[in-house]
């Protein structure tokens, strides 16, 4: 287990140093945050394995960081570093989550000694998944659960593509699980030993995502004290996804289309050219193919992208994985709060059923955490389907997507309507595409383009004799 990088998180510089030097003695890779901040931001651009992280520091405390560590990577090993005396302290850290505690003041080889039984211990865990994904559970593909013919055709493909450097374009509705897809990939490929990283791209101003992805040398603006590698440069020799990738500027379009063609960068500020060589995974909610149609996105950066794509179903298009996911997010809520397992009634499954999920395979996992902590029995007998959405019309089941960010809430609801139009519309002139188009006052192209997006089917819409 050597090669799992260690980040050891302690605002007092020679603890920090203290753990650093027998890690690395020790064989460890060790990276170092002064701030729980910092680990995040690390956590974030590296492939951290286990944190060692100090309870008491200004700003964000180590317990914080433990919530926002397991909110961000649930299965990441994190071990708290207490104060000489405070069982409490180690008691609510374990209660929430830590793997693992060591009392200062410690010796070189008691920090070992506990990090060695973490990783041990991890190495069995993984082991044991392992093996039970090899026993064949028919319905499992890494972090994906289906039984959805639509989603055993994307395992293979995923499969298929693993091994190759080829770039994929992810789209999807919100929700659908788009990043599973991603680190499925790069899970299966040649690259697994390597970083996997991820960045927003819709999470950041333009600025700030050149230097994010880019890097940055000292002095290139105000407040760059000092060079920084940018997500390129983390994920060399791994995988980099590019989360929402339809949201970035038209000037980041032309720099990111130079570096897919010619696998160099330039950190902002800086005059060399550095080598990349990364796979590259891009995800996106939007048409990329009408953002190109009207101008707002690249056709020669689409191109670079849409190599291969791998288009998720949303949920209410495979509601046979509503029973198996609802029983996989009572499972997971249950190792998460160390509480029995629940189940569901029949009457609060009738209700998963019936409901039209607009956000999606989250959206399932957000109701059945919160119907599993509300619940006072054995069993869950109902579940709280949010309301209809007042004034749309079409879709009896539209509803505010409160459980999502507002961008991606909107989305939601744009997607919502526009499928509900079609299948009106393709109502209206019983499968005529030709008529629908000029009714919609679009071409023949775009409305069948918009047609496979939403998994409509002009057979489905023609008039049968009676």
């Amino acid at each position: 287990m050597n090669h799992i990088t260690i980040l050891v998180v302690d605002d007092q510089e020679a603890h920090c140093e203290l753990m650093r030097s027998a890690l690395v003695a020790a064989g460890y890779p060790v990276l170092t945050a002064a701030s729980g901040e910092q680990a995040l931001e690390r956590v974030l651009a590296d492939s951290i394995g286990l944190v060692l992280t100090d309870q008491q520091m200004p700003g964000m405390s180590g317990l914080a960081l433990l919530h926002a560590l397991h909110e961000l990577r649930p299965q990441l090993p994190v071990v708290m570093v207490t104060a000489h005396g405070t069982v409490a302290t180690a008691v609510d850290a374990m209660r929430a989550g830590a793997v693992d505690f060591i009392q200062k003041p410690f010796t070189p080889e008691e920090l070992l000694l506990v990090v060695r039984r973490v990783l041990e211990r991890q190495e069995l865990v993984e082991e044991v998944r392992s093996l039970r994904e090899r026993a064949g559970d028919p319905y499992r593909f890494e972090n994906i659960l289906s039984k959805s013919p639509r989603m055993r055709e994307i395992f293979e493909m995923i499969r298929n593509l693993a091994d190759l450097d080829t770039t994929v374009l992810i789209t999807g509705e919100t929700g659908t699980g788009k990043e599973c897809v991603a680190h499925a990939i790069h899970h299966h490929s040649c690259r697994r030993e390597q970083r996997f990283v991820r960045i927003n791209c819709g999470a950041l101003t333009e600025s700030l995502l050149e230097s994010e992805l880019f890097g940055h040398e000292r002095g290139a603006f105000s407040g760059a004290t000092q060079a920084r590698r940018g997500k390129f440069e983390y994920a060399a020799g791994g995988t980099l996804l590019l989360d929402e990738i339809g949201d970035i500027s038209p000037v980041m379009q032309v720099k990111l289309l130079r570096v897919l063609q010619e696998k160099e960068i330039q950190r902002v500020g800086g005059n060399d050219t550095i080598h990349v060589d990364v796979r590259i995974l891009a995800t996106t909610n939007k048409d990329l193919e009408r953002a190109v149609a009207d101008g707002s996105f690249r056709a020669d950066l689409f191109y670079r992208l849409n190599v291969v794509r791998i288009t998720l179903p949303p949920l209410r298009e495979r509601m046979e994985d509503v029973p198996l996911l609802a029983e996989h997010f009572l499972k997971t809520f249950a190792e998460k709060s160390g509480r029995r397992v629940l189940q569901l009634a029949p009457a609060a499954m009738d209700q998963l059923l019936a409901y039209h999920w607009p956000g999606n395979v989250r959206e399932l996992g957000n109701m059945i955490e919160r119907a599993a902590a509300l619940s006072q029995g054995e069993a869950i007998n109902t579940v709280e389907i949010p309301r209809p959405v007042a004034g749309l019309q079409g879709d009896a089941h539209s509803t505010y997507p409160l459980d999502l960010p507002f961008k991606d809430g909107r989305a939601q609801v744009v997607a919502d309507f526009e499928r509900a139009y079609l299948s009106e519309c393709l109502k209206r002139f019983q499968g005529n595409v030709a008529q629908c188009a000029q009714y919609c006052g679009v071409d023949n192209k775009t409305f069948y383009r918009k047609m496979q997006d939403y998994g409509l089917d002009k057979r489905d819409f023609k008039a049968r004799d009676a």
